[in-house]
C-alpha cells in the first residue's frame, strides 16, 4: 500500500509543466448530514453513520489532501442525542489536530440547539440561534443558523439578516464563504418544497454585491450546484449517512444506502473550485504512479509520447518501466 505524501507534490519533480493556476490559498473539507444516532443503534436499522464518517477519514489519510478547515453543514445528530455529539467529537477532533485544521460545526434541522451548543461548542444549552464568524487564514466563513426548532424547513430572521449585513460591510482579505444547512436552491424533488429555505430573496438582497464568493449548504442528501444573488456559486454537499435517489417518481422520496460523498473546496485568488469525493474504495482501472512519472521525466519527448500511450493502456507498471 502506498504512503500518502506529507506535503503537496512538486510537479517539477516528475517532469510535468507548471500549472497555470498555482496552489490554492485554502483547502476545505465540506461535510454534511452525518446523522449520528444513539450509541449501539443504526440509522433506519441499516446505516452505520459512525463507520461511514470514519471511512471518509480513512480515505483522506491515504490522499495528498491537507485541509485548512473541516466545515460540517448541519444534521450532525439525527435526533440531537448527547452521546451522538460526544462520539462525533471523539472521531473528528483528532483528525483536525493531525492536520492543524480548523473545525466548524453548523446547525441542522435534526440537531437540537441546546445539545448542539453544549455537545459541540461547549456553550450554555439554550435555544439561542447559533450564528458564527470564523477566520481561516484570511478567508472569512460566516455560519448562519437556518433552522426552525421543530420544523424541517429553513428560515433566516430579520435579526440574523441585519447581523449578516453588518458583518459583510467590511470585506475580508480573501473574501467570504457563507455556510448554512438549508441551501438557497430549488430541488428537482417535488417534495423539496416542504424542506426548503423560505423567503430566499431576503438573503439575496443582503449578499448581492458583497465579497461573498460561495455559499456552502447541506440538507438535501445529494450533491447540487447553482448560482444565487447574481452569480454567487452555491454548493451542496451530499450526506455521509444515506442519499436521496433523484430517480424517484413524484411524489415519492426514496433514501438509499449508496453514493455517499463529501465536497472538497479549493479557494484560489480568483475562483472557488468545488469537487465531489465519493466515500469508499473502488477497483483501480488505471494509475500513473510516482515511479511511472519519474521514468517519464527521464525520457526524451518521443519516449514520453510512447510511454503515455502505453500508460493509458492496461500494461502493468513493471512492463512499462522495464522498456
Amino acid at each position: 500500500m502506498s504512503t500518502a505524501p506529507t506535503s503537496e507534490p512538486d510537479t517539477a519533480e516528475y517532469g510535468l509543466p507548471k500549472g497555470q493556476f498555482g496552489k490554492p490559498l485554502h483547502t476545505i473539507l465540506h461535510i454534511s448530514d452525518t446523522h449520528f444516532v444513539e450509541s449501539g443503534e443504526l440509522l433506519y436499522d441499516t446505516i452505520d453513520s459512525d463507520a461511514n464518517l470514519a471511512r471518509l477519514f480513512q480515505g483522506l489519510k491515504k490522499s495528498s489532501i491537507r485541509p485548512d478547515a473541516l466545515v460540517f453543514t448541519g444534521d450532525m445528530a439525527d435526533t440531537g442525542a448527547p452521546d451522538a455529539y460526544a462520539r462525533l467529537r471523539a472521531l473528528v477532533e483528532p483528525v483536525c489536530r493531525h492536520y492543524g485544521a480548523q473545525l466548524i460545526w453548523l446547525m441542522g434541522n435534526h440537531d437540537s440547539r441546546p445539545e448542539f451548543r453544549r455537545g459541540l461548542l461547549d456553550l450554555e444549552p439554550t435555544q439561542e440561534s447559533v450564528d458564527q464568524v470564523f477566520d481561516i487564514g484570511g478567508l472569512r466563513l460566516i455560519g448562519l443558523d437556518s433552522t426552525v426548532p421543530g420544523h424541517h424547513y429553513g428560515e433566516i430572521t430579520d435579526e440574523q439578516l441585519d447581523w449578516l449585513a453588518d458583518q459583510l460591510r467590511t470585506p475580508a482579505e480573501h473574501g467570504t464563504l457563507i455556510g448554512l444547512h438549508h441551501p438557497p436552491l430549488p430541488s428537482p424533488l417535488g417534495l423539496g418544497v416542504l424542506i426548503e429555505l423560505r423567503d430566499q430573496e431576503r438573503l439575496e438582497r443582503v449578499v448581492a454585491g458583497t465579497d461573498v464568493r460561495a455559499i456552502l449548504g447541506g440538507h438535501f442528501h445529494y450533491t447540487s450546484h447553482a448560482t444565487f444573488a447574481g452569480g454567487i456559486p452555491v454548493s451542496v454537499a451530499s450526506a455521509t449517512c444515506y442519499t436521496e435517489d433523484l430517480n424517484a417518481i413524484y411524489p415519492n422520496a426514496r433514501g438509499v444506502n449508496g453514493a455517499q460523498s463529501y465536497n472538497l473546496v479549493h479557494v484560489y485568488s480568483d475562483r472557488v473550485l468545488h469537487s465531489v469525493v465519493p466515500i469508499g474504495s473502488f477497483p483501480t482501472v488505471h494509475e500513473l504512479t510516482p515511479e511511472i512519472l519519474k521514468a517519464f521525466a527521464e525520457r526524451t519527448k518521443e519516449g514520453q509520447a510512447k510511454m503515455i500511450g502505453r500508460a493509458d493502456a492496461t500494461e502493468d507498471v513493471e512492463t512499462i518501466l522495464a522498456d
